[in-house]
C-alpha cells in the first residue's frame, strides 16, 4: 500500500495545462492536499513534486500526511527520495523528529540511531544560517542520554563539548546564544579547564560571528520560499539570480579562513541550496561542475553534470559541456555516447549536432572516421548546407586537401544552388584558391537560378569581386547587370538604371577608405534614400530627419534597408529643459522655459497643464499648499525675463529688494521695510533679456532707501551714523549682499569712484553715467 501510494502517478492537473509551471495553481493544489485524506492527497503531491522537484515546503507536506497517519515506511521511502536535494532546515527537522519517534523506545539502540540521524543530518545541513535550532536540539539530546557509570559520563561530557565546539564556529542565527551555553557549561565543568578551552575559541567564535553579520545582509536578499521555475526574464528572478551570485561569491572568498575542506564543503552546501531555487538555470549547473573540476573533483563534476541533464534533458550547451570535460580528461568513449545522444533523433537532430560530431571524430578518431560520418549522415533530413560548409572547410585548413574541399563545395551546391549564403561560402573559398575563373562561372551559375529578390547579396559580392579583381570594363559590366536585374525588385524602376556619383564612390573606396569626406558621404547616402522614397507618401519628420539606419549597400556604398522609411523620429522642436520635479506623464510646452515670474504665478493662479493623454491635471497643487505667504507675495513680484538663463546681477538684485520676512531662532519676527512696488521691480528687469546696462537710480530713491535703513537701524537699537561709507560697513552675512557690493566698488571706482550703501545691497550702480 506505501509503495503504491508514493510511486510517481499522471500529470493531468498539472502538466495537462499549457503552462504547467504555475506558481498559483500550485500553491492552490498544495492546500487542498491538506485537507484530504492521505490516499487522495498522494496523487496530487506527486503530480507537484513531478513539476517542482526541489520545492521542499511541498515534501514536507507529503511527509507529514504520512506521519500523520504513522505509515512509517511510506515516510521513510519519501525521505529518501528529498532529504539529498532538499538541504532545507525545516524539512531535515520533520526528519529528525521523525527518526527520534520511531526509536524513543527503543533503548540503547534506539539513541544511538537517533545519535546517528543527528550526525548525519548536521553533516548535510549544519552549516546552514538557521540551524542554530538544530545544534541546541542535538546538545539537548546529548544531555539527556543517561550515564551509567563514570566512564560513559566522560564520553557523555566530550560529545557535548565537542559539539558545542562545533556549533559556536559555525555562522548562524543562534551563535552568541550557543557561546552563552557553552561558556556555563565549561564553567560548570571546571572554571580551571574551562579558562583555557574559552580563551582558544574565543577567537575563532569572533570570527564566525562576524562572518555571520556578512552572511545575514546577503542572505536576506533570498526568497526561501519560491519554487523552482524555468528562467522568464522577470526582475525578480534576475534579482533572486544576483543574490544568489552573491551568496556564492561570498562564500568562494573563504570570509572565515576555515581550512580548504571545510570552505569547499560550506561551498558544495550553498551552491546545493542555489539549485534548489534555480534549479532550470543552466549556468548554474555548469558553474557548479566547473568548480568542483577545478578543485581537483572531477567525479563530483560529472555527478553535477549527470543530474544537470536529468534537470535539464534538452541542453545541448550542457551536454557539449559534458563532452568536453570527458574528452579533456581522456573518457572518449564516454564523450562519444554524449555526442550520440543528440544524433539518436533522426527528426530533431540539428546540422549544428552533425558538425560537432564530425569534429569530434576527426580530432579522436582521425580524418577517415570523420569521412565515413559525413558520407552516411548526408540523406539526414536535417542536413543542411552548413554541414558541407563545415566539411569542407576542415579538409581546406585542417587536411590541407583543397581537392576534397572543392568536391565537397561542389557536391553541395546541387542540393543548396538556391542558397544565397551557401553561394557566398563557396566564393570566399575559391577567392582562397585564386581562381577567378570559377568564381566567376560560380556567380553566373548562381544568378541565372536565383530569383531577382534572393539575388541580392550575391549581385553586390559579384560587384565587390570585379571591382577589386577585374578591369574596369568588367565592372562597369557587371555594376550595369546588378541594376537591371534589382531594377525589378523594387518600386524606384528606371531611377535604378541611372548612374550615380555613388557607383565612382563604391569603386574607389577600400575598407574604411573614402574618395571623399564624412560629409559628402552623408549627403550622397541621403540622396540615395530620398531617391528611393521620391515617390512614396513619407512622413515629414521622417524627410527632415533623412535616414536612420544604413548599412552596406549592393554597391558598396552605404544605403537604406526598406525599413527605414517608416522609422518615426523624435520632434526635436518639442524638445524641453529637462525637470526633475516635472510628475512623469505630464506634458509641458517649450514656450513655458521662455516666460517669467509673472507667467509663473499665473501658472500658480490657474495650474492647469495638459498631459499627453488628454487629460488634466494640476501639477502645482501640491505646492500652492506648501506654499508661504512671504514666497508667494515674493512670487508675485517677480517680473518676466526672456530667454532661458536671464542676467543673473539684475535676478540677485530684485531678489535682494524683496521684502521675504523671515524669523530667527529665539528672537521675534522684525519689522522689514515696504517692498519695492511691483510697478519699480518690473521697470528695473526690463532690460533683463538685453546686453543693456543696468538704469541708474534717481537721487531720491537712494535717499529714501537711506532713511529706511537708518530707521531699520534705529528700530533694532544700533546707533551707526546714515553717512557711513559702505567701506566702515561691517561685512553681512549674506553672500550674495557681498558680492553685490564687491561689483559695486569696482564699477563706481571707474565711474564715480564712490558706491552707496543702497546701490550695494540693490546692485545698482550711485554714480551717474551723464
Amino acid at each position: 500500500m506505501a509503495s503504491s501510494s508514493v510511486e510517481p502517478e499522471s500529470e493531468e492537473n498539472i502538466t495537462g495545462v499549457a503552462d504547467k509551471y504555475n506558481v498559483e495553481t500550485a500553491e492552490i493544489l498544495a492546500n487542498s492536499a491538506l485537507h484530504l485524506p492521505v490516499a487522495q492527497a498522494a496523487p496530487i503531491y506527486e503530480q507537484l513534486l513531478s513539476v517542482f522537484p526541489t520545492a521542499a515546503k511541498f515534501w514536507k507536506q507529503y511527509v507529514e500526511a504520512y506521519m500523520a497517519v504513522n505509515n512509517d515506511d511510506a515516510t521513510k521511502l519519501l525521505f529518501s527520495r528529498c532529504l539529498l536535494i532538499c538541504l532545507q532546515v525545516l524539512l531535515w527537522r520533520c526528519y529528525i523528529r521523525f527518526i527520534r519517534k520511531v526509536y524513543e523506545k527503543k533503548g540503547t539502540e534506539g539513541q544511538e540511531e537517533t545519535r546517528k540521524a543527528f550526525d548525519f543530518m548536521l553533516s548535510h545541513v549544519g552549516s546552514d544560517i538557521s540551524s542554530g535550532p538544530i545544534w541546541l536540539e542535538y546538545i539537548t539530546f546529548l544531555k539527556s542520554l543517561p550515564a551509567l557509570n563514570a566512564q560513559e559520563e566522560s564520553q557523555r561530557m566530550i560529545a557535548i563539548r565537542k559539539a558545542y565546539q562545533r556549533a559556536v564556529v559555525t555562522p548562524t542565527h543562534h551563535v552568541e546564544q550557543l557561546w552563552k551555553d557553552y561558556e556555563n557549561f565549561e564553567n560548570s565543568v571546571s572554571r580551571q579547564l574551562a579558562k583555557g578551552l574559552l580563551s582558544e575559541y574565543q577567537s575563532k567564535y569572533t570570527s564566525a560571528r562576524a562572518v555571520y553579520r556578512e552572511r545575514k545582509k546577503y542572505c536576506e536578499e533570498i526568497d526561501w520560499n519560491m519554487l523552482a521555475v524555468p528562467p522568464t526574464g522577470s526582475y525578480k528572478e534576475e534579482q533572486q539570480w544576483i543574490a544568489w551570485k552573491r551568496l556564492l561569491t561570498f562564500e568562494k572568498g573563504n570570509p572565515q579562513r576555515i581550512d580548504t575542506a571545510s570552505s569547499n564543503k560550506r561551498i558544495i552546501f550553498t551552491y546545493e541550496q542555489c539549485l534548489m531555487y534555480l534549479y532550470h538555470y543552466p549556468d548554474i549547473w555548469y558553474d557548479y561542475a566547473t568548480w568542483n573540476a577545478k578543485t581537483g573533483s572531477i567525479d563530483a563534476a560529472i555527478k553535477v553534470f549527470q543530474r544537470a541533464l536529468k534537470a535539464l534533458p534538452d541542453s545541448e550547451m550542457l551536454r557539449y559541456a559534458f563532452a568536453e570535460l570527458e574528452e579533456s580528461r581522456g573518457a572518449i568513449v564516454a564523450a562519444k555516447k554524449l555526442y550520440e545522444s543528440l544524433l539518436t533523433d533522426s527528426i530533431n537532430t540539428t546540422a549544428l549536432a552533425h558538425i560537432q560530431f564530425i569534429r569530434f571524430l576527426r580530432r579522436t578518431e582521425g580524418v577517415e572516421a570523420a569521412r565515413k560520418y559525413f558520407l552516411d549522415a548526408r540523406k539526414s533530413p536535417n542536413f543542411t548546407y552548413h554541414v558541407y560548409v563545415a566539411y569542407a572547410l576542415m579538409a581546406f585548413c585542417q587536411d590541407k586537401d583543397p581537392k576534397l574541399a572543392h568536391n565537397v563545395f561542389e557536391a553541395g551546391l546541387k542540393r543548396f544552388m538556391h542558397e544565397p549564403a551557401y553561394i557566398l561560402e563557396y566564393a570566399d573559398f575559391l577567392s582562397r584558391l585564386n581562381d577567378d575563373r570559377n568564381i566567376r562561372a560560380l556567380f553566373e551559375r548562381a544568378l541565372s537560378s536565383l530569383p531577382p529578390e534572393e539575388s541580392i547579396e550575391v549581385w553586390k559580392r559579384f560587384t565587390q569581386f570585379e571591382q577589386m579583381y577585374g578591369d574596369l570594363d568588367s565592372t562597369l559590366k557587371v555594376e550595369q547587370r546588378r541594376k537591371e536585374a534589382l531594377s525589378r525588385t523594387g518600386e524606384e524602376g528606371a531611377s535604378a538604371l541611372e548612374d550615380s556619383l555613388q557607383d565612382v564612390v563604391s569603386r574607389y573606396s577600400f575598407m574604411d577608405l573614402w574618395p571623399c569626406s564624412s560629409k559628402d558621404l552623408d549627403h550622397l547616402v541621403r540622396q540615395e534614400w530620398l531617391v528611393k522614397n521620391i515617390n512614396k507618401k513619407v512622413d515629414k519628420s521622417a524627410l527632415s530627419n533623412g535616414p536612420g539606419i544604413v548599412d552596406k549597400g549592393p554597391s558598396g556604398l552605404t544605403s537604406n534597408s526598406t525599413t527605414s522609411a517608416t522609422v518615426i523620429y523624435p520632434d526635436t522642436s518639442q524638445m524641453v529643459i529637462y525637470d526633475p520635479r516635472q510628475k512623469p506623464g505630464t506634458g509641458i510646452s517649450p514656450s513655458t522655459t521662455a516666460t517669467g515670474a509673472s507667467s509663473a504665478l499665473n501658472a500658480l493662479s490657474n495650474p492647469m497643464v495638459a498631459t499627453g493623454g488628454g487629460g488634466i491635471m494640476n501639477p502645482f497643487d501640491e505646492m500652492l499648499k506648501a506654499t508661504s505667504p512671504a514666497l508667494f507675495a515674493f512670487l508675485a513680484n517677480l517680473p518676466a525675463v526672456e530667454g532661458p538663463t536671464p542676467n543673473v546681477d539684475i535676478v540677485l538684485s530684485i531678489c535682494l529688494q524683496s521684502d521675504i520676512p523671515t524669523v530667527q531662532m529665539g528672537k521675534s519676527p522684525t519689522t522689514y521695510p515696504t517692498p519695492i512696488p511691483t510697478g519699480a521691480a518690473r521697470s528695473a528687469s526690463g532690460i533683463s533679456g538685453s546686453n543693456k546696462s543696468h538704469p541708474t537710480p534717481s537721487g531720491s530713491s537712494v535717499k529714501q532707501s537711506r532713511d529706511k535703513q537708518s530707521l531699520k537701524r534705529k528700530d533694532i537699537g544700533q546707533d551707526d551714523d546714515e553717512t557711513t561709507t559702505v567701506q566702515s560697513q561691517p561685512q553681512p552675512r549674506d553672500f550674495f549682499r557681498i558680492r553685490q557690493m564687491k561689483k559695486a566698488r569696482g564699477a563706481a571706482s571707474s565711474q564715480t569712484g564712490s558706491a552707496s550703501y543702497g546701490s550695494a545691497v540693490s546692485g545698482d550702480l550711485s554714480g551717474s553715467t551723464g
